[in-house]
Formats: C-alpha cells, sequence, structure tokens
C-alpha cells in the first residue's frame, strides 16, 4: 500500500476519535494533523476543507456504528427476527449506559451545524435516516404491521430523549406488562405516540431530522 492511502486512513482516524468524543467544532484542523503526524498539505489533498473531514467522519461513523455495530449486533444476538429486534434495546441501553458514551454523533453534529440546508447537517440527516432504515429492516423481519411508525418513534424516544440524560430501554420492559409482551412496549401497529417535543430550539431541530 502506497504512503497516501494510509495517511488519509491516518487523519480519518484521527479525526473520528476527535469529532466523536468532543464534537466538531471543539476540533481544529491543526489538532487532526498533530493526531495523524502528516503534513498541512497532506490533509488538504485528501480533504480540501473541514466540511470535506466532518462529511468522511460521518460516513465512517455510520459504517463503524449503525452498520458495524447496531444492525450486525443485533442481528449476531437474535436467534429470530424478533429476537434480533428486541435485542436493539439492550444494545441502546448499554451504550447510554457506557462509562465512555460519547453520544450519537448525527445528532451531535447536527445540532452543531443547526441546519439542514448545509451540507453536513444535510448528510447527518441522511445517516439519522439511515437509522431508521435499519430499525425499519429489523421490524419488516419480526412482522410488525408499522415497521416505519415503530423505526421512527424508537429513534425519537430512544434518541433524543436519551440526549437529554435518561436511560435506555432494556428487553425485560419491552416485554413486559399486562402478560402483552412484546405487543405493549413494540405493538404491531406500530409503537404508541412519539414523547411531546421539547421546548428548545436544538431539539426542535433534532426531531425534525428525526421526522
Amino acid at each position: 500500500m502506497s504512503a497516501e492511502p494510509i495517511a488519509r486512513d491516518r487523519i480519518l482516524d484521527s479525526a473520528y476519535a476527535l469529532f466523536s468524543r468532543r464534537g466538531i467544532r471543539a476540533v481544529g484542523i491543526e489538532e487532526v494533523i498533530e493526531r495523524a503526524t502528516v503534513a498541512k498539505a497532506t490533509l488538504y489533498r485528501h480533504f480540501p476543507s473541514k466540511d470535506d473531514l466532518v462529511l468522511a467522519f460521518l460516513r465512517k461513523r455510520e459504517e463503524v456504528w449503525t452498520h458495524g455495530w447496531v444492525e450486525t449486533e443485533a442481528r449476531r444476538r437474535g436467534a429470530s427476527p424478533e429476537e434480533a429486534l428486541l435485542a436493539i434495546f439492550d444494545l441502546f441501553d448499554e451504550w447510554f449506559h457506557r462509562r465512555d458514551f460519547e453520544g450519537c454523533s448525527f445528532i451531535n453534529v447536527l445540532l452543531e451545524t443547526a441546519s439542514l440546508e448545509h451540507p453536513v447537517g444535510k448528510a447527518s440527516a441522511t445517516h439519522l435516516e439511515n437509522i431508521r432504515a435499519v430499525l425499519r429492516s429489523l421490524a419488516e423481519e419480526a412482522n410488525l404491521r408499522d415497521p416505519a411508525s415503530f423505526a421512527r418513534s424508537f429513534h425519537i424516544h430512544e434518541g433524543l430523549d436519551r440526549a437529554g440524560g435518561r436511560g435506555g430501554s432494556r428487553r425485560g420492559e419491552a416485554r413486559a406488562g399486562d402478560g402483552a409482551g412484546f405487543d405493549r412496549e413494540v405493538p404491531r401497529s406500530g409503537i404508541d405516540a412519539a414523547p411531546e417535543p421539547r421546548e428548545t430550539s436544538r431539539y426542535r431541530l433534532g426531531e425534525r431530522a428525526c421526522a
């Protein structure tokens, strides 16, 4: 492998570690350059602007987190389509309670960008939709009657609420209640109505992306 792809990977890996932990505004290009141990010219040859680097980071985050962890791990844990869907509750709960929990990079970047018209904000919203596509696919395989409603409601409930500091729902809670089992938390007509929108413009922006 030539030095150029290696340098690009090192830059992107460094940006990934920094952006996922601290966001995009708090991290400058110089810090990425220092961590990646490359020249400034090398970084700008691969990523002409910081926006280009952020867009590449978002694509890598989807590859690593959305598909590489959420989707892959749910399918690995589930012996059946229903079990794979239930595993999502455990995965999100475990993620929210990790000591190194970094939050949802797509929501965080969208809130920092504060615009669905900006290329970075638009890309963040697209990556959020791709999370819903994974949830919708799992719900379809589990034969829920309204997979799209489930995916949207789960995403708002488990995403925006947890961004506010509340704990995730484990599969025991999804199965619990009045003998209704799985249907109570995840009814086959779609989950109950999503929580009321928060009274801040930041959360309204996030909910627009999840709508």
